[in-house]
């Protein structure tokens, strides 16, 4: 079977899920094609497993002091380029069609009357599950930026409704600990404000990946470029993790029994919710602007959640072999039966 696969490249959540769907489907003999969107291609970094793939501009959002501008996203996109993109995008060739939230490869696909299967956490807003921060222009967002015909939804927890777990990595869990090693991840923050806010904790090591390094003044906070391997040992042995409140990063903390400081980007209803959701299931803190006392109260905070989850990845593909069939009660409930959540204390 030929697939084709678009994935939204704005932020990395969108890659990491990606990464490992690349590997069970190559794994199961599918024959896939992989095209990113949402950020310049000289910008994609760590995507050795996707064995060759194709970008195009795409559409993505402006985001600036953390938060996104809906205004800044209308007058920076390019209609013309993107309809072109949809336009010239043959799929004639493939057999299946699938989007994690990319919208050129859905919308081509629509075009092209071709059915389209949505993988991602924004599917999941199609069923009833936690929503804060919603408007109009959110929600029509949500609805037409990557339409699916069978939308299959991924969360935390089930909520009832007919919704998978994360596809996320499934590592082994951490021997090791290091109590005072915190893991920063806001690259829509400025990181010279994000420095002046974490110097005051001297007796934390943090180490904040970011876009755009710069030189740190303090001993207990480096910068690091963005990379997967390197936060990936990072996250590893760390106790806890601020970052936004995007979904796949907290999916992975969660995994590794990491206590978690989410920061959602204002004006981003699926962020907002995200918050909503960790607060909800006890599984996070949250804090909606930078703040001193939060940070520290988090910090000195010892309890966290890990929740381990199965290899959802593997359930979809072997879904996709075999056919594809309704997602009913029982094949979802036979899923979250494999999930366990333990407290922790350090």
């Amino acid at each position: 079977m030929k697939i084709f696969y678009g994935v939204q490249g704005t932020g990395n959540g969108h890659i990491t899920r990606a990464r490992v769907m690349a590997r069970e489907l190559y794994a199961a003999g599918f024959d896939v094609t992989f095209q990113f969107t949402g950020r310049p291609a000289d910008k994609y970094f760590d995507m050795e497993v996707f064995n060759g793939y194709q970008t195009r501009e795409g559409l993505t959002f402006n985001t600036s002091k953390g938060q996104v501008s809906y205004l800044k996203t209308a007058l920076q996109a390019n209609p013309i380029r993107f309809v072109k993109d949809i336009n010239t995008l043959d799929l004639s060739a493939f057999d299946l069609v699938i989007s994690d939230f990319e919208p050129v490869t859905a919308w081509a696909a629509r075009k092209q009357k071709k059915k389209v299967i949505g993988i991602g956490h924004q599917y999941a807003f199609n069923h009833n599950i936690p929503r804060k921060g919603s408007d109009p222009v959110a929600d029509r967002v949500m609805k037409h930026f990557a339409p699916a015909d069978i939308g299959v939804g991924l969360h935390w927890h089930h909520f009832g409704q007919a919704i998978l777990p994360p596809i996320i990595e499934t590592p082994e869990f951490p021997t090791i600990v290091q109590a005072d090693k915190i893991v920063v991840y806001l690259p829509f923050e400025d990181p010279n404000l994000v420095m002046r806010l974490l110097c005051p904790f001297e007796n934390f090591q943090f180490h904040v990946y970011a876009p755009d390094v710069i030189t740190s003044k303090y001993p207990n906070i480096v910068f690091k470029p963005l990379s997967r391997d390197g936060f990936q040992k990072d996250l590893y042995d760390c106790s806890g993790i601020i970052s936004n409140a995007g979904f796949e990063l907290a999916s992975e903390s969660l995994q590794l029994g990491k206590k978690i400081l989410a920061k959602p980007l204002h004006a981003q209803m699926e962020q907002i919710s995200n918050a909503a959701a960790l607060e909800q299931l006890g599984y996070g803190h949250t804090m909606f602007d930078l703040d001193t006392q939060i940070i520290e109260d988090w910090l000195h905070n010892p309890h966290a959640v890990r929740v381990t989850y199965p290899c959802v990845a593997e359930v979809l593909v072997q879904w996709l072999k075999d056919g594809m069939p309704d997602m009913d009660h029982a094949f979802v409930e036979k899923v979250w039966e494999q999930v366990e959540v333990l407290q922790i204390k350090r």
